[in-house]
């Protein structure tokens, strides 16, 4: 069948659109060729796609404020991108809007031992702060496992987790300050250097915002004195509910762990061929606990986890004698996600959080899901905070796998809202979860958020088509109604 021919009109707007953004950005700063935006066509959730109008790639703020600038003043629709490697589709493109690429500003401004902080553009890996500061012995806590290779500025858009966030926080907790540009192209910091700051929490409001209300051009992170000691423990059960009694035992008693992981059997197996971290075979569960601090205080918490575990039931136990051994072991749990590829040609990675005491329950209900969808199902997940992550395995190209598989995962996310629990843990909203939002959400909650983004972005340029299922443009009289289809939003081709 003959495709139809582009519209005139279109293709000089955007013609137009990448001169005026050149003579901002210099020539190398904007990319318009077909086979050149293939690279930014999506993010880690790659189960959609959708070439983007024109990329831009600022160099620094000045050159994020006339991108803005002009974008706002000819009416022309932003999404922000990081390193590009978020899972819950919240970078991206649209047909009609320009994506504005952050990797080339990955310096590291300023590093301040006094203030114990660090200051850092945006395209900075999770990783690249803490080998700045590696050598003095400090490090930066939140730590993905993408960390080698997500931005700081990814990282505060989606208040990014990680193994140790159970002690340590999420991003939320470890972000001092920013710097925004607004979409008008005012450029604002929010905290800085010291502790906290008094008025509105506005820091708050835009980590974890994705992108709706401003790009982050600087961020402000808390860096952290390295533990005396570390030593990692490694647990097997012989079901996924004593697993899950065993974190409920330890965290009762009082301690808390720098990191505590689950994993179950399918998600061992890949791991540990993919690894080859030790990881025991013939269990059904493992449970990974880390304790750091002094190495009495240390020495003395693991013997308490290891009496919990043999009496919650561990039929083995493993404790590390030294950093290498530490390391290895959570090779295999960092490497989880990549090694899940020799299950499946196709996996879905969902977040959700529940109660901790809910774990077997709800683990039960992804078991019975994972037979009616007739989809098979891996399990690794911060089981310290109930962060699931849930990798639901597919073929894109038999039949209604795909089709299937996102049924599976809202119905994950469903019950994960049903037993207490919220839609996200560090993931993000984005496009996977936007319709979602209602599950949780009241319409007079929706609106709320929509008037927080309407003061921030009154034109909505920034983002659309993310995290809110029915979206509003701001006019002087209040609220209007607008149906999501006017965001242009395109019909998603997959795979």
């Amino acid at each position: 069948m003959r495709m139809p021919e582009p519209d005139q009109s279109v293709i000089a707007r955007r013609a137009e659109i990448a001169r005026d953004l050149r003579a901002r950005v210099g020539a190398d700063g904007v990319i318009a060729g077909e086979d050149a935006l293939r690279a930014y066509d999506c993010d880690g959730m790659s189960a959609y796609r959708q070439l983007p109008m024109l990329v831009a790639l600022p160099r620094g703020t000045d050159e994020v404020v006339r991108v803005l600038e002009y974008c706002h003043a000819n009416n022309v629709r932003i999404v922000p991108r990081g390193a590009g490697t978020g899972l819950s589709g919240g970078a991206l493109p649209l047909a009609d809007a320009v994506t504005v690429g952050l990797a080339r500003m990955n310096r590291i401004l300023e590093v301040d031992f006094a203030n114990r902080c660090v200051v850092a553009e945006p395209g900075v890996t999770n990783l690249g702060i803490t080998e700045a500061v590696r050598h003095a012995g400090f490090y930066y806590a939140p730590d993905p496992s993408s960390q080698i290779a997500c931005s700081i500025g990814g990282n505060v858009a989606e208040n990014s987790g990680g193994v140790h966030c159970l002690k340590y926080g999420l991003t939320a907790h470890n972000v001092l300050g920013v710097e925004l540009v607004l979409m008008s192209g005012e450029v604002v910091r929010l905290g800085g250097k010291h502790l906290d700051a008094g008025g509105l929490d506005l820091l708050g409001v835009v980590i974890g915002s994705e992108g709706l209300l401003g790009i982050v051009t600087e961020v402000t992170v808390r860096i952290l004195k390295s533990p005396e000691t570390a030593r990692a423990m490694m647990m097997g059960f012989a079901s996924n509910e004593s697993a899950g009694d065993c974190v409920g035992r330890i965290i009762s008693a009082g301690i808390i762990p720098g990191g505590m992981e689950m994993m179950d059997r399918p998600a061992i197996r890949a791991a540990e061929e993919y690894a080859h971290a030790g990881y025991p075979l013939d269990v059904e569960s493992l449970l990974l606990v880390e304790l750091d601090g002094p190495a009495v205080e240390v020495e003395y918490l693991v013997r308490r986890v290891e009496d919990i575990a043999r009496s919650a039931g561990a039929t083995t136990l493993a404790i590390s004698r030294d950093e290498a051994e530490r390391e290895r072991i959570w090779a295999g749990r960092k490497g989880a996600f990549p090694a899940i590829g020799r299950l499946s040609p196709d996996y879905l990675c969902m977040d959700g959080t529940i109660p901790r005491r809910r774990l077997p329950e709800v683990l039960t209900k992804i078991a019975e899901l994972s037979r009616r969808y007739n989809l098979g199902v891996a399990n690794v997940f911060h089981a310290g905070d109930g962060n699931l992550h849930p990798l639901i395995l597919f073929d894109a190209n038999v039949g209604d796998e795909l089709a299937r598989a996102e049924r599976f995962g809202a119905d994950i996310l469903r019950a994960c809202v049903a037993a207490g629990g919220v839609l996200t843990g560090e993931h993000g909203v984005g496009i996977e979860k936007r319709d979602l939002m209602p599950e949780m959400f009241s319409p007079v909650d929706l609106e709320q958020q929509h008037r927080l983004k309407c003061a921030f972005d009154p034109a909505g340029l920034l983002n659309p088509g993310k995290v809110f299922p029915t979206l509003h443009r701001c006019a002087d009289h209040g609220m209007m109604r607008v149906h999501k289809n006017e965001t242009r939003f395109p019909d998603l081709p997959r795979f």
